[in-house]
């Protein structure tokens, strides 16, 4: 039987990324330097399936399937497929192929950043998303379903509208997605767009087939109101804990042995008016511990959060065990250093303190998730219109600040990025020639300080390997690479990003840009010591 309904996403969406998510931001890289075979085999594998239905799929996919189920649609007629089984599952029964999009065009932060840094050029996010629209396109031609793209980069396709898609779906799916489908099923036009309605707690179906890495939602949205952020317009809400567990057991059975708890920020859960609810987020945390999970994650937290409720910090690391080996590694909204910035773009910020208190805030918070296991992951948004060398120079001296005391953290100065459903819109995209001098530095300072905490943990990441002998080769390779890459950054600092350019017409995905960059790898990591 063919399925009426179809729902995927494109192979950089589509991937378990080999049980680690932070591999998925290889994608981010521009196409040319991350070989073909490399980046399909190692960091977006494909997920098993049988007779195309997905054992394990992305958890927004997930959510849209539940809807349709629970809005009266059969089981036998949708069907989540993994992208390079649409050709064997897609036949002239097939109404409605709904897809979900997170950077169809390599507009994202990570993205835009990487492919300044390393010369331009068409990211994977971007290549793996052209490569599913020529194979939908194919198919749409043949058997003349009508497809529908939605999700957190629907407003990329905005800019440039692929001519295959019928529909972009913005917002949620639960209340409009399922009429919406049923109507093109019976004989109705597609609209060019729709908005969904955000639904309440109550109107959110649980998910009935496992999601990849154990994910599980349980907080919607962000009230703090940032200008830059796409989650701003979402409206708040924490999901019943009742509906969290039943999740959790959907991806046991499927298979998972921990919990990757969705989340604009595990302490608001159970939140309200921005004040941490320490009994709800402990409740959820020993909930999730106590149905046989190896381990409870996030990835996301906030720094005010963790300033008002430091006890609860400490409460969910005792209770996922979180160690040196089992550390939490959240990105977190580090942002600016700047009080101008902070008051203009995100005032709510620092809440319930002041943007003035920011700076004081973020190092006492830093203290509290080191003392907990938890390792921040900070980045932050430079490239406002607005933005001059000397708001940078204050981000600059917040970064010192973290440095000097010592943190084991991670810190990603991003350029901003005027995504299309946040409050600045409207702001140009960012370039090389738009950035403030000194965001070079800022780059720099803080890549070496990254290199320096991935080296302290090399003895933790190697201690698994018997042979002393593979130790001292893994940690030389390591220390060879790590040079190179300081001095890539450094020479990003020197030439205010002017370096990039010289690595735009490298290429491995060629036999003679393979060849040409061996060479010039070895050269960097041995002919200029």
């Amino acid at each position: 039987m063919t399925p009426t309904v179809i729902l995927s996403a494109d192979r950089g969406s589509f991937t378990d990324y080999g049980g680690s998510s932070v591999l998925g931001y290889v994608a981010c890289m521009p196409s040319r330097l991350v070989p073909s075979q490399f980046m399909k085999s190692f960091f977006t594998p494909k997920v098993k399936s049988e007779k195309g239905r997905a054992k394990v799929a992305p958890y927004a996919l997930r959510k849209v399937e539940a809807s349709l189920i629970a809005a009266g649609f059969s089981e036998e007629e949708v069907y989540v497929t993994p992208p390079d089984e649409l050709r064997h599952v897609i036949g002239q029964g097939t109404k409605v192929v709904g897809i979900t999009v997170h950077d169809p065009l390599g507009l994202e932060p990570v993205s835009m950043k990487l492919s300044m840094l390393f010369g331009g050029g068409r990211t994977w996010t971007a290549e793996f998303f052209r490569e599913m629209g020529e194979e939908i396109s194919r198919l749409k031609s043949k058997y003349g379903f009508k497809v529908i793209a939605g999700g957190p980069g629907a407003w990329q396709l905005e800019i440039e509208r692929p001519p295959w898609v019928d529909t972009l779906f913005f917002g949620h799916a639960e209340l409009d997605f399922p009429p919406l489908v049923k109507s093109i099923i019976d004989g109705g036009s597609p609209p060019p767009s729709v908005k969904g309605r955000k639904p309440k707690a109550n109107q959110i179906p649980t998910i009935i087939n496992p999601a990849r890495l154990g994910e599980v939602q349980v907080t919607r949205g962000c009230p703090r109101g940032c200008w830059f952020c796409s989650i701003t317009p979402d409206t708040f809400l924490s999901i019943p804990l009742e509906d969290v567990a039943k999740e959790v057991e959907v991806n046991r059975r499927g298979g998972a042995e921990r919990v990757e708890l969705v989340t604009d920020d595990i302490l608001l859960y159970g939140a309200s008016k921005l004040r941490v609810n320490h009994d709800a987020v402990v409740k959820l945390f020993e909930t999730v511990m106590s149905m046989g999970m190896d381990g409870a994650w996030f990835p996301h937290i906030s720094v005010g959060a963790v300033m008002d409720s430091p006890k609860t910090v400490k409460a969910m690391s005792e209770i996922s065990r979180y160690d040196k080996v089992r550390a939490a590694a959240p990105v977190v909204g580090l942002e600016t250093g700047s009080e101008k910035i902070l008051n203009k773009y995100m005032r709510a910020k620092a809440f319930p303190w002041s943007v003035r208190d920011w700076n004081e805030l973020v190092i006492k918070a830093t203290a509290v998730m080191n003392d907990s296991y938890i390792y921040p992951c900070y980045t932050m948004t430079i490239g406002y219109p607005e933005e001059n060398d000397q708001d940078v120079e204050e981000s600059i001296r917040l970064v010192e600040s973290i440095i000097d005391h010592g943190f084991k953290t991670y810190i990603f100065p991003l350029p901003v990025v005027p995504m299309g459903n946040t409050m600045i819109r409207d702001n140009p995209f960012p370039t090389l020639k738009r950035l403030p001098g000194r965001y070079w530095d800022l780059l720099y300072m803080s890549w070496k300080w990254n290199l320096k905490v991935i080296r302290d943990s090399i003895p933790t990441f190697t201690g698994g390997l018997g042979n002393r002998v593979a130790q001292t080769a893994v940690r030389y390779m390591i220390d060879r690479v790590f040079d190179s890459i300081e001095w890539a950054f450094k020479e990003l600092r020197d030439t205010k990003g002017e370096s990039s350019l010289k690595y735009s017409n490298l290429n491995l995905n060629n036999t003679l840009g393979v060849l040409k960059s061996v060479y010039w790898l070895t050269r960097l990591a041995f002919i200029r010591s």
